[in-house]
């Protein structure tokens, strides 16, 4: 495959100059062997040029259709020729910028899965949007830049009867670590939870998300990249059969047989045992949680009143805007949760009334037969 490079403008009218020359001498009648050698001009000019006859036969033809002159007197007048130089392509990645109510409500709740978790967290330098400074930057509050250490929250709580007591747990991160998610593990949150349950005065239901360090399997299983020797441990101590020769990957394939296809988490079985349910959301529907609405509740008013950003302080304000979420305040954001379920219910049921059913036919060629008979026999 050849690949066909662009020229500039300059050097189209230098090889037009050198084409028109060669046609005038083409025309010499008072030197006929010239006029002979040069009466294939574009010829001869792709070989003056070194350029390939395709080239110049190509800006010809732009000078035809750019209007240039086609006597062949007009060489040198180069500033009255017309050719166009190549133009940079950019390949630019279209913006979405009109989705539909379904794309519209996928998106939010990707957006939402970042923050989609039963702990919150604050960071020191954590305020208002928007702050008063006048044009010197010698008054009002001045933020200092980055966003400063960082606290972890975690608690539990419900429309019905708040925050459940002595179940806040407040913690600062390890400095240098800008992943908040990776202070809060499995281990802290186990023990959290362990002790969240005792303080539950009634048998309750658990709303929870699918993050990882609240889905512990209750027992675990050789993963992707255990030994093999680890593998076959496992399926000795499940009393499962198999030969010293089988492969890695076929002893993989025993394990995943023995896998159940229901999921059974390690905080689901420690609730059941002590009198609860946990019921875990959907991934992305973290808004059906109301405790999301409490957090940003609770953040904004930290917002509002940071104005040492000393994380000692930060800390204070956010153990007493806890402490000051009312009743009120969950009742109104159960409702909201509430509604905005019935909603996505009503929308669910369009769906699937305006989406047409998918046919699959499962033994396309048994089928195509069947067909074919039938065809025979009209």
């Amino acid at each position: 495959m050849s690949i066909r490079p662009d020229i500039h403008s300059q050097t189209k009218k230098t090889i037009y100059n050198v084409y028109t020359f060669f046609k005038t001498l083409a025309n010499c009648k008072d030197k006929p062997e010239l006029a002979d050698y040069f009466r294939q001009s574009q010829e001869r000019t792709a070989e003056a040029c070194v350029v390939s006859l395709r080239t110049v036969q190509r800006i010809c033809h732009e000078s035809k259709v750019t209007g240039n002159r086609e006597e062949p007197l007009c060489v040198g007048s180069s500033n009255d020729l017309k050719f166009q130089s190549p133009r940079k392509k950019y390949s630019r990645e279209k913006s979405v910028t009109e989705l539909d109510d379904f794309d519209n409500e996928v998106v939010r709740r990707v957006v939402h899965s970042f923050y989609d978790k039963d702990e919150t967290w604050v960071n020191q330098n954590h305020t208002r949007g928007r702050i008063w400074q006048n044009e010197e930057n010698t008054e009002g509050l001045k933020v200092p830049t980055g966003k400063g250490s960082r606290l972890i929250v975690c608690h539990a709580g419900s429309p019905s009867f708040g925050f459940i007591k002595e179940s806040k747990l407040i913690f600062r991160c390890n400095s240098g670590d800008k992943d908040y998610h990776s202070q809060m593990n499995a281990t802290i949150f186990e023990s959290w939870f362990s002790q969240m349950l005792l303080n539950l005065e009634e048998p309750s239901i658990i709303v929870m998300d699918n993050a990882s360090y609240h889905s512990s399997l209750a027992e675990n299983y050789p993963k992707s990249n255990s030994r093999k020797a680890d593998v076959q441990q496992w399926l000795r101590d499940k009393n499962i059969d198999f030969s010293p020769v089988e492969t890695l990957d076929e002893l993989r394939e025993k394990v995943k047989l023995s896998i159940p296809r229901g999921k059974k988490y390690k905080l689901d079985e420690l609730t059941f045992e002590m009198g609860h349910e946990v019921v875990r959301l959907p991934p992305y529907h973290c808004q059906y949680n109301p405790i999301e609405l409490i957090w940003a509740q609770i953040k904004g008013r930290v917002a509002e009143k940071n104005s040492t950003f000393k994380i000692a302080d930060v800390e204070k304000l956010v153990h007493k805007e806890i402490d000051a979420v009312t009743s009120n305040d969950w009742a109104k954001c159960g409702e909201h949760c509430v509604k905005i379920q019935e909603e996505d219910y009503v929308k669910a049921g369009l769906r699937d009334e305006i989406l047409e059913p998918i046919i699959l036919t499962i033994n396309p060629d048994e089928s195509s037969s069947s067909e074919d008979e039938d065809d025979s026999e009209d």
